[in-house]
This record gives structure tokens, C-alpha cells and sequence, in this order.
């Protein structure tokens, strides 16, 4: 069990977070921006990354360990393992973890059935569901379930926050925090794309996510084939991995614009990429709040997205960026070629945006709303437990 509550304890917190990784994403890079944060105050940041048999994904748990994060990894095999729960419960006793914060569905379940009877007070962060078929709207619903038996529930967006109240949790327990970055890589950065147009320097366009119908990747393609019809010197790049890859290069043959599109696939020079980028294009049918919005914004680029999710409370539309409707090809090839011809707006977009996200977006700040929700996760645990055994006690129950 872990020690009572005392002040010094809330100073110096340890965090295990937990999460199932698909790869260097919205959630991952979450987590290492807390973690660094955490690392250089007084507390500390522990990371449990599942090692799953059919597709392990361990890019998370290598650069945690590359930037000196402490992280394990967690053995799963098959859909269901029930050796996690020990494993996670080994885990948190041997880091000495004083709350234990997952990321997911998959992490969120395994967490509970293996601390449901601890004194370690539970966190989930919900970054959001994609219900895009019937069986992960079952995890979904199932998750979704689980988490009213959490201290605490993070949602990203007001979107997110609405599900979890449908779905029961209580009001009290559900807490909104806007993602957050480190923006110290992203200053000064160096371009590193700009191979792509050598000789005719020409615009390069970009968009940054997973590969999978949520993103609208396949939007963007079709978008970028119009604006060729005006500026038929313009790049295209994608940047991300995921499963709708296949069909996607048939989209790219179908549209006849492979001379002008590059899918580069995963990359660990993010801040280069963002650097070399003229416009930077979200074209997601569903989000909560893309850290890879903010990256860009901290980039000083100029971004056209799709008004989903959280994306408006970030982009003011013609202010700190430029908003277009969802699955809108003509809205999003209208904008993307209006920026393209205003150097001088792209410019003033970039520069906004930067100090947006300096002002409200940083990692510190999210960081401390996450000390805070932390806080009263432990406090009200071990009020729990003390108010338990007071009862014990007066039930003459022990001794």
C-alpha cells in the first residue's frame, strides 16, 4: 500500500502512464512532452508500453529511452492476455507509482481489472474514438464503461467530455485539458524536405497523420488534384503510416498526380518537416485536438483544417489559421490555392499561430492542469481509504 497523503508526496509525484501504442501519434507525443516536462520539475514520469505479439509498435518506448525517459515494456499476447493485469500491477509496484495514468481503451480496461483494488488512483486520458466500425465501437462502448470507475477522466475536447457524460461518467470526474507541446524543437528548425522541389523550389503542401479514414487523407489527395489543375508545379506530401495506405497510392494512380505527391511514411525529423512546409493541411472527418495542429502552429506554419473536434478553439478562422468545412474538397483546393497566391497572408497566419500556441499551448501549461487533476486524484483516494477505515473501525471491524 502506499504511504498516506502528505504534502511533500504531492510535490513529488511519480507517474506511470500506460498506453498501447500504434505508433508515433497524437497520444505519444502527449505523453513524452509530460514526461519531459515532469522529469525537470520535481516529479517524475514512468512509461509502461505494451509489447503486443501481432503488431508490437515499440517506437514510443524507444524514444522515451533515447531522450532518458524510464520505460518498460509490457508483454501482450493475443486479443486478450491475463497476464497483463499482474504485469501492470508488478509494475507499478516496483516504480513505486503514486498514480497510474492511461491512454486508450486497451490501457484504460487492462488498468482497471488490475488495479481496481488498489490504493493507486486511476487517470485516463480520452485523446478520442473513432467508432469507424462495429468492433472498436464495442471497445469503445466497453471503455467507455469502464472509465466511470476511474478517479479522474481527461477528455481533449468538449466533444469528448459530452460522450463520457453520455456514457455515465460523473461530472465531477471528467476534466478538459487542451493538449500541449515542447516548442523548443520546433525553433529555428532546418528544413529537410526540400529534396522534394530541388531545382524549381516549388510550394510544398503537406499533411501530417495516420493513414486511416478518420484523417481524411483521402480528402486531401483529391483537393490536391484540383489546386494542380491551377498550380500544376505544386508538392504534395503525406506523412504517417497506418492501414488504408493501399488504397490510398490507388487513389494517387486514379487521380493521375503521382509525379506530385510523395507519401514519406513514418519520420523521426518532424520539426524539418514542419520547417519545410508552405502550407500545412488538416483534412480530418473526426478529431479531438492533433498535437500534429500545434506542432505545425509552433512551426509558424500556416494551417488549413477541417472544423472538427477542438481544431476551431485552436485556429481562428483567418486569424491563426484558415477553417474549411469536413469532406469539402472544393472549400479545402479553394483555400489551399488562395494562400498559395499570398505569401504576405501566409506569413502573417504563421506568425500568429506561433504566438498562440507560445501563449496557450505549451507543455508547461498542460502539464500543471495535469499536476492539479493528479492532485486531487490522490487526495481523494486516500480520503477514501481513511473515511474506510474510520467506518471499519466504528463497525468494530478492527481492532
Amino acid at each position: 500500500m502506499n504511504q498516506p497523503l502528505t504534502r511533500e508526496k504531492l510535490q513529488r509525484m511519480k507517474i506511470l502512464h500506460i498506453i498501447s501504442s500504434g505508433g508515433m501519434y497524437g497520444a505519444e507525443a502527449v505523453i513524452l512532452n509530460m514526461s519531459r516536462t515532469l522529469n525537470e520539475s520535481s516529479h517524475s514520469s514512468i512509461l509502461g508500453v505494451f509489447s503486443n505479439s501481432a503488431n508490437p509498435n515499440l517506437q514510443l518506448h524507444a524514444a522515451a529511452t533515447a531522450q532518458g525517459i524510464e520505460s518498460h515494456l509490457i508483454s501482450c499476447t493475443g486479443q486478450i492476455d491475463r497476464t497483463v493485469p499482474s504485469s501492470i500491477r508488478e509494475l507499478t509496484a516496483r516504480t513505486n507509482a503514486d498514480v497510474v495514468h492511461a491512454h486508450g481503451y486497451k490501457a484504460d480496461i487492462y488498468c482497471y481489472f488490475a488495479l481496481r483494488t488498489s490504493d493507486v488512483p486511476l487517470v485516463s486520458t480520452c485523446h478520442t474514438w473513432y467508432d469507424n466500425d462495429l468492433t472498436v465501437s464495442l471497445y469503445g462502448a466497453a471503455d467507455r464503461f469502464i472509465l466511470r470507475n476511474y478517479a479522474a477522466v481527461v477528455a481533449v475536447s468538449e466533444d469528448v467530455r459530452q460522450r463520457l457524460l453520455k456514457a455515465g461518467v460523473r461530472k465531477d470526474k471528467v476534466h478538459i485539458v487542451r493538449n500541449g507541446i515542447d516548442l523548443r524543437p520546433f525553433d529555428n528548425a532546418t528544413p529537410s524536405l526540400r529534396e522534394i522541389s530541388p531545382t524549381d523550389n516549388a510550394p510544398i503542401v503537406g499533411l501530417i497523420g495516420r493513414l486511416a479514414t478518420e484523417k481524411g487523407v483521402d480528402i486531401f489527395l483529391r483537393a490536391a488534384a484540383r489546386v494542380l489543375a491551377e498550380l500544376p508545379a505544386t508538392k504534395f506530401v503525406v506523412i504517417g503510416e497506418g492501414p488504408d495506405r493501399e488504397q490510398l497510392e490507388l487513389l494517387i494512380d486514379e487521380l493521375q498526380i503521382r509525379k506530385n505527391v510523395f507519401m514519406l511514411g513514418r519520420r523521426d525529423d518532424m520539426p524539418g518537416v514542419y520547417a519545410s512546409l508552405d502550407i500545412m493541411v488538416s483534412a480530418s472527418r473526426h478529431e479531438g485536438l492533433p498535437m500534429a495542429i500545434l506542432e505545425g502552429m509552433a512551426s509558424s506554419r500556416p494551417v488549413v483544417a477541417t472544423a472538427v473536434g477542438a481544431v476551431p478553439d485552436v485556429i481562428a478562422d483567418g486569424r491563426t489559421g484558415v477553417l474549411v468545412p469536413s469532406e469539402n474538397v472544393e472549400a479545402l483546393a479553394a483555400k489551399i490555392v488562395t494562400l498559395l497566391n499570398d505569401r504576405t497572408h501566409r506569413d502573417s497566419l504563421g506568425v500568429a499561430a506561433k504566438k498562440l500556441i507560445e501563449e496557450e499551448f505549451s507543455a508547461a501549461r498542460m502539464t500543471a492542469d495535469y499536476l492539479h487533476i493528479y492532485d486531487q486524484a490522490i487526495m481523494t483516494k486516500d480520503q477514501y481509504a481513511a473515511g474506510a477505515i474510520s467506518s471499519a473501525i466504528s463497525q468494530g471491524k478492527t481492532k
